[in-house]
C-alpha cells in the first residue's frame, strides 16, 4: 500500500511522487497543474469522487509503473529546465501548427454537421501566439535567472508565467469543450479521429509541462539563494 494521506498530500505532491498519478487524475478531470496545491480529499469532494478510489488507482498505475519515469524535483534544476526546453517547448512549437491545420480541414469538410468541432483551429492558432510568447519569455528572461542562481529574484516573472499557466490551463477546457471531449461521433473521419487523439495528447502534455514548472521548477527557484541545485 503507497503511504497517502489524502486529507494532507496534494495533487501536485502525488503528480511529482507517482509515476501514473498524472495519468489517474487526466482520466477523472483532477487539475493537477494549475490547481495542484490542494488536498486530494478537497479535489475529489468538488469532483464528487472517492478519494480512496482514487488512491487504489494510483497504487494499481504505481504496480505497472513506466521504468522511465523521473523524480524530477530530485534531479539538478538544470537538468529540468533541458527536459522542459526538449520534451515540451520543442514539442509544442511542432505538435500545435499541425493540430490546427486538421483542426480547421475537418471544419472546413464538415461544417454542415451539428457534431462538427467548428472554433478548434482558431483556438489552437490563438494558443500558438500566446504560448510561443509565454515560452520565449522562459527562455531568453527566466530560465537564464534561474540558471544563473537568481530564482530567488524571480518572484515577479514568476507571478507572471503561473498567471499566463491559468490561461493556458482555461483555453484547454475551451478546446475539450468545443471538440466533444475528445469523443469522437460514429460519423468522423480518419482525420478527425486523428485531431481528437491528438488533441487528448497535447491536453496531457501541456498539462505536464505546467505541473513540472509550477510545482517543481518553480517552488525550487524561489527557494534558492544562489547558485542551481
Amino acid at each position: 500500500m503507497i503511504p497517502i494521506d489524502p486529507e494532507k498530500t496534494t495533487l501536485a505532491d502525488l503528480a511529482v511522487t507517482f509515476a501514473g498519478a498524472s495519468r489517474v487524475f487526466h482520466r477523472h478531470g483532477l487539475d493537477f497543474c494549475c490547481h495542484g496545491n490542494v488536498s486530494l480529499n478537497q479535489a475529489c469532494e468538488k469532483r464528487a469522487l472517492d478519494s480512496r478510489a482514487i488512491v487504489a488507482e494510483i497504487e494499481k498505475e504505481e504496480h505497472n509503473k513506466d521504468s522511465s519515469f523521473q523524480r524530477w524535483d530530485e534531479q539538478p534544476m538544470d537538468t529540468l529546465i533541458d527536459h522542459i526546453l526538449a520534451r515540451f517547448h520543442e514539442s509544442h512549437r511542432k505538435e500545435i501548427p499541425r493540430l490546427a491545420e486538421m483542426a480547421n480541414r475537418v471544419e472546413k469538410v464538415h461544417a454542415e454537421k451539428p457534431s462538427c468541432p467548428k472554433g478548434v483551429g482558431r483556438v489552437l492558432e490563438e494558443m500558438q501566439a500566446e504560448l510561443e510568447s509565454h515560452m520565449q519569455k522562459e527562455e531568453q528572461i527566466l530560465f537564464p535567472m534561474i540558471r544563473g542562481g537568481r530564482g530567488f529574484m524571480a518572484e515577479g516573472p514568476i507571478q507572471m508565467m503561473e498567471h499566463e499557466h491559468d490561461g493556458a490551463g482555461e483555453q484547454l477546457a475551451k478546446l475539450r469543450g468545443l471538440a466533444h471531449d475528445f469523443t469522437p461521433p460514429e460519423e468522423a473521419c480518419k482525420t478527425w479521429r486523428a485531431l481528437y487523439l491528438g488533441l487528448s495528447e497535447f491536453e496531457q502534455e501541456l498539462k505536464q509541462h505546467i505541473h513540472l514548472e509550477n510545482n517543481v521548477l518553480f517552488p525550487r527557484a524561489l527557494a534558492t539563494t544562489g547558485g542551481t541545485d
